[in-house]
């Protein structure tokens, strides 16, 4: 009869201790909670969170210094937009107008702006040390229309077998090229030796 007692008094110690240990160590995670979007642009109607602000109207006048919720009836009566344009004066500025309009002006002033932006490139003509008359005319003739167009130029020279004991030659080269189109370019990086090669860099002025 002991025996028979002692056993389900254990199996119940075995489970309990087994629920205190799973206490202890599960650990509770907080629910994941999303980063709230940000919006590009100015503030905007009930976004503009001040108790205060300068309004300046539809019209371009100057209302002063005004409640929020004023300056807001006044957009809605005028079927606009209130617009934070100055959020760091005291108090902000905001004015009323079509927000769709503003955003759309801006993007086609940045695309604008994007379109007439100049990507400087790199441009790479490479001589022999023993170049021709013909072939140096051809070159330089590439030489200058890079720098037209707002591009560097890379000049390299490749020295093959004896050539190498004569580096003097291409010095004189590149010292060429270099009066040459003084008036239009400068030396951005100077004449250097790297292995069979003797380069510099040359940019518009």
């Amino acid at each position: 009869m002991l025996l028979t007692c002692a056993a389900p008094a254990r199996h119940r110690r075995d489970r309990h201790n087994f629920r205190q240990r799973l206490k202890e160590t599960t650990t509770i995670r907080r629910p994941f909670k999303a980063a709230a979007p940000t919006k590009d642009g100015p503030r905007a109607n009930r976004d503009i969170r001040v108790p205060r602000v300068q309004l300046i109207d539809e019209t371009g006048n100057n209302r002063g210094d005004v409640s929020i919720n004023e300056a807001l009836l006044a957009a809605e009566e005028a079927g606009l937009d209130l617009v934070e344009i100055s959020p760091n004066a005291t108090p902000p500025v905001v004015k009323i107008l079509d927000l769709g309009k503003l955003k759309y002006a801006n993007q086609k002033k940045a695309a604008e702006a994007r379109k007439n932006q100049k990507v400087i490139e790199i441009k790479e003509i490479k001589m022999r040390p023993n170049i021709d008359t013909h072939d140096y005319d051809v070159k330089m003739k590439a030489v200058r229309r890079f720098f037209e167009e707002g591009d560097k130029v890379k000049l390299t020279l490749r020295f093959r077998g004896r050539e190498m004991a004569h580096m003097e030659l291409g010095m004189q080269l590149l010292n060429k090229v270099r009066e040459e189109v003084a008036t239009i370019a400068k030396v951005e990086a100077e004449p250097k030796l790297e292995g069979r090669q003797m380069m510099m860099v040359l940019a518009p002025r």
